[in-house]
């Protein structure tokens, strides 16, 4: 009892709590990424994995939860921490020297993370919940059915032959809104920046980081951070240019 309750009351707690949750969160939105990579493969692929995930019903709504409370305690930390640091420099802002040296990741670290929070609320409610997309929209949702078997871990998760919702042709329809693709690269390019220092942080407060190689470690960050930017960008960005849609799919590939 006394551990939680200093995990949450002194400011190691707290850097100890945003470093765990960050390495959740960072696990969910790489995970994240390559589910939604499979929308440039065969329609079977995204379809039968998102029909996958739904299927899970409650376990998935328990991991959602877990995600969400990842999500508020690592924001709160955040902020409880930065109002310590002003507080313990009486209300004054970094010099001009500090600020000068400090990354631009790491300037905008608290704007940025409040602004990817308000992203992945927008999204799930785009492509989880629904609650932004239009009446009629709403009422035509584009059904789609299996061609193949669809296998997790080498057991068949989705039947050929199984009627699923059609997310591909969802992901594709909402990108198509120009605003919500652009929108969508902004907040991930934010988010990209977000992680390039707090993956960095993250070592730092765990102890995994020390003088002989913190300069690698910024480098494999930064080539990770940029991967991950581009493989985002990769789906709105095909959408604009007219190289994703939802007419003629890629055969299915070989098993």
């Amino acid at each position: 009892m006394n551990l939680a309750v200093n995990l949450f009351r002194t400011s190691i707690g707290r850097k100890f709590l945003m470093a765990v949750t960050g390495i959740v969160l960072i696990l969910f939105v790489v995970g994240h990424l390559v589910g939604n990579l499979q929308v440039f493969e065969h329609p079977d692929r995204i379809n039968g994995y998102a029909h996958f995930l739904q299927s899970l019903g409650p376990t998935l709504w328990l991991v959602r939860i877990g995600l969400l409370v990842c999500a508020v305690i690592h924001v709160w930390a955040a902020t409880v921490l930065t109002i310590e640091d002003r507080r313990a420099r009486g209300g004054q802002g970094y010099r001009v020297k500090h600020w000068l040296q400090a990354t631009l990741a790491s300037r905008y670290m608290r704007w940025t993370g409040y602004v990817v929070l308000a992203f992945i609320l927008y999204h799930l409610a785009q492509f989880t919940l629904g609650s932004v997309q239009t009446a009629t929209f709403k009422e035509n949702l584009p059904r789609y059915t299996m061609t193949t078997d669809y296998r997790v871990l080498g057991l068949v998760a989705v039947h050929a032959g199984t009627p699923v919702l059609d997310v591909r042709t969802m992901v594709i329809r909402g990108f198509e809104n120009r605003l919500v693709a652009l929108f969508y690269i902004f907040a991930v390019g934010l988010l990209s920046l977000h992680l390039l220092h707090g993956a960095e942080s993250l070592f730092q407060t765990l102890g995994w980081r020390n003088a002989r190689w913190s300069r690698g470690l910024r480098a494999v960050v930064t080539i990770c951070c940029l991967a991950y930017f581009l493989g985002n960008l990769a789906i709105p960005g095909a959408v604009l240019m007219g190289k994703l849609t939802t007419e003629a799919p890629p055969a299915v590939a070989a098993r």
